[in-house]
């Protein structure tokens, strides 16, 4: 997607207007109540900007996914094209070896009229395809020179289309990184007008992390083992509606590897313990287990097997607002995620706000 001047101009508007605001709210600096008002309407700004830069950075992770694609489909269209070429010549050789034959032959004077009758290459195959006296070899020969050549038309053609679609995702890309930072720049305007209030939620923030871990690592101590499905309930088993269900989770052991990763910073694109995105952290967790996922929220949302809120297992992947955010669920109405911007790898409840935007799990 390509974002115009347009929406660079309304951010640069909602900065002046929040700058203009903070400046109104200390000239009465015994407001406590007018300031707080103030900092809970940038907080919601800033809220709206996260979710605005979520679905970006996911976008953006996609059009890595489909460009890798069409590198991996250029090399082998390349390679594809080199073989191609390669069995040209070899029936190319093949067929000029066999029509010399034919000249320097007073036995095989039908294919001596088709040679010194053609009036070019293209003649002769033709002449040398339909002829009835035509032995299977000559056949054959010209067969593999018109297979050689059309896999090159064809390779040529798909190379074409390839460096055409790699050309429309660099440029995708290129558009959605200067939305990301233009985003990223407002965001930052408007936190340094509130830094105080900022403080004080962060304080509260990690108070409370603190014991939604504490949970989170007390339930999965007391957690059993996983047992199999009851009364033959697994993939592809249908209710009594009809419905089909997800099979069983089997993937619950990828909660603890995501919980070492409690506290690493979000960074857009991000994919190491250095720092994650949202879908950096699912791919990331899950390899660890020997299972490789794209880096890419939109991508992710097409694996596995569909889960309802009320099917949810540790270890699916939940999914927010469109397919633009995802987390892992951990159990007990949890999920461990990478929210955004200047917030860390955490745990959060599956309700209030995340279960509005909830659209939807996926066991792998």
């Amino acid at each position: 997607m390509i974002f115009g001047r347009k929406r660079q101009a309304q951010s640069l508007v909602l900065v002046v207007g929040v700058l203009c605001a903070a400046a109104a709210a200390n000239a009465d600096p015994g407001s406590i109540a007018a300031k707080q008002a103030q900092a809970q309407q940038v907080l919601g700004q800033i809220q709206q900007i996260d979710q605005s830069l979520g679905a970006a950075v996911e976008q953006y992770n996609l059009a890595n996914v489909r460009l890798r694609k069409i590198e991996g489909d250029l090399r082998e269209n390349r390679k594809q094209l080199t073989l191609a070429r390669a069995n040209l010549e070899i029936s190319q050789k093949s067929l000029a070896a066999r029509l010399v034959s034919a000249y320097t032959s007073t036995e095989d004077n039908s294919t001596l009229a088709v040679v010194l009758g053609s009036t070019s290459f293209e003649d002769l195959l033709n002449r040398v395809e339909t002829i009835n006296s035509t032995s299977t070899q000559d056949a054959n020969i010209v067969r593999q020179v018109r297979t050689s050549k059309l896999a090159i038309q064809r390779n040529r053609a798909e190379l074409a289309d390839a460096h055409s679609a790699q050309q429309r995702i660099v440029a995708q890309k290129a558009a959605q990184r200067q939305h990301i930072e233009s985003q990223l720049a407002t965001r930052r305007s408007l936190l340094s007008s509130i830094k105080g209030e900022i403080s004080r939620l962060k304080a509260a923030e990690v108070a409370q992390q603190r014991q939604l871990e504490a949970a989170a690592h007390a339930r999965l101590a007391a957690s059993p083992p996983s047992t199999p499905p009851v009364s033959g309930v697994g993939v592809g088993a249908s209710t009594p509606e009809g419905s089909t269900v997800a099979p069983p989770g089997v993937h619950g052991g990828v909660v603890g590897i995501a919980m070492h990763y409690l506290g690493v910073p979000y960074v857009w694109g991000g994919s190491t313990p250095r720092g994650f995105d949202c879908s950096g952290l699912v791919m990331y967790a899950f390899a660890q287990i020997g299972v490789s996922l794209p880096h890419s929220s939109y991508a992710q949302y097409n694996m596995g097997s569909p889960v309802s809120m009320g099917q949810l297992q540790a270890g699916d992947l939940v999914f927010f607002t469109g397919a633009s955010h995802v987390g892992i669920y951990i159990g007990g109405g949890q999920f461990i995620h990478a929210p955004h911007t200047g917030d860390v790898v955490k745990i959060s409840s599956l309700s209030g706000y995340y279960a509005s935007a909830f659209i939807g799990g996926r066991r792998i």
